[in-house]
């Protein structure tokens, strides 16, 4: 990689400072402004008064727990820092998104400084760039939601572990900022088996070859740090069971497992297969990113040919998109947001293809037809993966059609591979892109994020944010009013929010709350557009009545809207 770096510190520096000032711009402009619902990336806007309720009710009312929501069971690192903002800035839209925005700032950084470390400054510049301006990266970066702050952690963690290559103590703070993300939220239980697998394949595999020092020292170093980071993942789960798990067993297991697990996703050989599918077909976020997507499964790919020789930091990359996957294929994946995770990774590997400036590395010159056939299985998913964002876009509401087609296209692309593989192997394995031109292509992605950001700038709203105030404005602090709408709506107020979830979250006792007088929740698109445990409680008061209602910006309609609904009408 050296001959092809053209890139001095200097200028590494100079160029990264700038891309991060487009994304601490990107994520910092705005502030207030709706997250997209013309053409939306899946996040929900009365998600993050949910997710806050916590820290909102320590910062304005002293006490942690006022009701049976209590989503700091939940994420107790992403409530702690909450608090912190509010504690320190006040209670409102903007301080509890500063959190994620910071967030997704720093984990620019850290990504871009560990690829500097792992393939070089080019690498190190494209990563960070991508990861800037990604566009659906930046708009949860936006919101004060958890997978934002997730990500970051898993970032930090994993720059933490490409430090740990020369710095083995390193290795604990990795760890650490592992369990932290797990805290975040449970989803990134995923990355602590990807870092303890690749500590423990360190510890039984020895790495063939090595960069830099003495060949006992290549050695010595990656046990140690492998060891430093099974240490780290140790203690720090061991200290957070120690202090907050034991003590709060019950609340912890249900909102963990039985909210979390048991009560949504279906486990059957349908389901899964049902998932598998899905995967590429169901959203957005591949589309919008095809291109770092194709790279990204073919730097995967080239990790995997080189297995023993990788550095571990590229080896948790592949871990961190193989064990991430095989999670979300088992668990979830018609949520968008459970794709935000895979972002900085998918970055990563891009950056990396695009630096060395050939599509797989060297080893597999070496790679017979017969092993091609022997992965055959994983190759034509791969290719599916590859195939699915774009055989979607003639059916963007069906899912059917879009997964046939992926499916020809994977087993037609993946027999021209086997086919051709002798012809493919040397022009795969060749030098073909100079650094400059990576980074010129780079740029290239990067603005095509740019148009879609400036398309959601020109017409952004920030109707969430006026009915928030306006909410304020008629409803004195203190007052309680039952509804998931009402914790969307209570950052730039005192209310005092009664979420009501199905099955859970003040949802026992949705009848009996006679000292609750007035409920929150859409009218338009439809009324209890939000969930059906609404429409139950209204249907339980036959007087109630309309106070006021307030635009809203949820649906790509754009016409919603949120009612003030008095429970017993007064005459």
């Amino acid at each position: 990689m050296a001959a092809h770096e053209p890139m001095t510190r200097r200028r590494f520096g100079l160029s990264l400072a700038a891309v991060m000032l487009i994304a601490i711009a990107l994520r910092a402009v705005f502030p207030t402004a709706d997250p997209p619902w013309r053409t939306t990336v899946g996040v929900v806007w009365h998600d993050e008064g949910a997710w806050v309720h916590n820290a909102r009710n320590k910062a304005l009312f002293g006490q942690w727990r006022l009701d049976e929501w209590n989503p700091v069971f939940v994420a107790p690192v992403f409530t702690a820092l909450e608090y912190m903002s509010f504690a320190a800035f006040g209670v409102g839209v903007r301080q509890a998104r500063l959190v994620c925005e910071a967030a997704g700032a720093l984990s620019v950084l850290l990504l871009a400084l560990g690829m500097r470390r792992t393939a070089g400054h080019t690498a190190g510049l494209i990563a960070g760039g991508l990861l800037a301006t990604n566009y659906v990266y930046v708009m949860y970066d936006r919101a004060a939601i958890m997978e934002a702050l997730m990500a970051a952690l898993i970032v930090a963690s994993w720059y933490c572990s490409a430090r740990a290559e020369r710095e083995p103590a390193w290795g604990a703070a990795a760890g650490v900022l592992a369990t932290l993300a797990f805290f975040t939220k449970a989803a990134a239980a995923f990355y602590l088996g990807a870092l303890g697998l690749v500590a423990v394949a360190r510890l039984v595999l020895p790495r063939e070859g090595g960069t830099g020092g003495t060949e006992g020292q290549e050695q010595v170093r990656p046990r140690r740090a492998a060891m430093w980071t099974l240490a780290g993942l140790a203690l720090s789960l061991a200290a957070v069971l120690i202090v907050f798990v034991l003590p709060h067993w019950s609340d912890y297991r249900f909102y963990n497992w039985q909210m979390s697990v048991t009560r949504k996703p279906s486990y059957d050989l349908k389901s899964v297969m049902d998932r598998v599918t899905w995967f590429p077909i169901l959203h957005d976020t591949f589309t919008r990113m095809w291109a770092v997507l194709c790279l990204a499964v073919a730097g995967a790919w080239g990790i995997a040919l080189r297995w023993r020789r990788a550095p571990d930091a590229e080896r948790l990359l592949l871990a961190w998109v193989a064990v991430g996957t095989l999670e979300m294929l088992v668990h979830d994946v018609g949520n968008e947001r459970r794709f935000v995770f895979l972002i900085p990774a998918a970055v990563a590997l891009a950056a990396m293809v695009l630096a060395d400036g050939r599509v797989l590395p060297e080893a597999a010159a070496a790679t017979p037809r017969a092993w091609l056939l022997v992965a055959a299985p994983l190759v034509i998913y791969s290719a599916y993966v590859i195939c699915g964002p774009i055989a979607r876009l003639p059916f963007l509401y069906e899912v059917r059609r879009p997964v046939r087609l992926a499916a020809a296209g994977a087993i037609l692309l993946t027999a021209a591979l086997i086919v051709f593989w002798p012809r493919l192997r040397p022009r795969l394995t060749r030098h073909t892109v100079a650094p400059a031109v990576a980074i010129g292509f780079a740029a290239l992605l990067m603005s095509g994020d740019l148009v879609q950001f400036a398309q959601w700038a020109v017409g952004r709203t920030d109707r969430n944010y006026q009915a928030s105030l306006a909410l304020g404005r008629i409803l004195p602090p203190g007052t309680m009013v039952q509804g998931k709408l009402a914790n969307g709506l209570s950052l730039e107020n005192r209310i005092r929010p009664i979420f009501i979830g199905h099955g859970f979250g003040n949802f026992a006792d949705r009848f009996q709350r006679e000292d609750v007088r007035y409920i929150l929740t859409y009218t338009a698109p439809e009324i209890g557009y939000e969930g059906s445990q609404i429409e139950d409680v209204l249907a339980a008061y036959p007087g109630w009545r309309v106070i006021m209602t307030f635009d809203v910006a949820e649906t790509p309609g754009g016409h919603d809207t949120a009612a003030l609904i008095e429970k017993r009408a007064r005459h």
